[in-house]
């Protein structure tokens, strides 16, 4: 069973990391809650992220693990699939 539960720090961060993301040409346009469900999902199922790190990422790399995030969440199970693995996961 997927899960949602995320620290109170945690999910700050985790908005942090979806305003940003949203602010960026790349990701303009996109749905904000699945957007948030997916780094949520990512980050409680199995794939802990350095979200502090994340947020201060360079746009290269935030694009980079942001992206690859939506692109391989399994969201029946939260879990990365392809062997992608994002480069501010603990």
């Amino acid at each position: 069973m997927i899960k949602f539960e995320v620290s109170y720090k945690d999910a700050g961060l985790i908005n942090k990391l979806v305003e940003r993301a949203l602010a960026l040409e790349c990701f303009a346009g996109q749905d904000r809650l699945e957007l948030e469900m997916d780094i949520v999902a990512c980050h409680a199922n199995g794939c802990q992220l350095a979200l502090q790190r994340l947020l201060e990422a360079d746009d290269f790399n935030f694009g980079h693990d942001i992206s690859g995030i939506q692109k391989y969440i399994d969201r029946s199970t939260g879990k990365l699939t392809n062997f992608f693995l994002p480069r501010y996961s603990l």
